[in-house]
């Protein structure tokens, strides 16, 4: 575990402290909306729009594909 500053602790003190960002998480915990997630079942369709609006976003540049040469793959 990292260890933080004397000032990054008195920073976190005061922002556990803070009502403003305590209504902001609650705000946002009432109001999430999972994507991906339609009438309870994964929607494939959504999740691969997601996964490559996010991979654009990141500037994610994908690798060329390597086929995988072992024959006794083992879990």
């Amino acid at each position: 575990m990292p260890i933080i500053s004397k000032n990054e602790k008195i920073e976190l003190i005061k922002s556990v402290k803070s009502d403003s960002l305590r209504k902001d998480m609650e705000y946002l915990s009432r109001h999430k909306h999972n994507p991906v997630v339609v009438k309870g079942r994964i929607n494939m369709d959504n999740l691969i729009v997601f996964l490559n609006e996010y991979n654009e976003f990141i500037n994610h540049r994908p690798k060329p594909f390597r086929k995988i040469i072992d024959k006794n793959m083992k879990i």
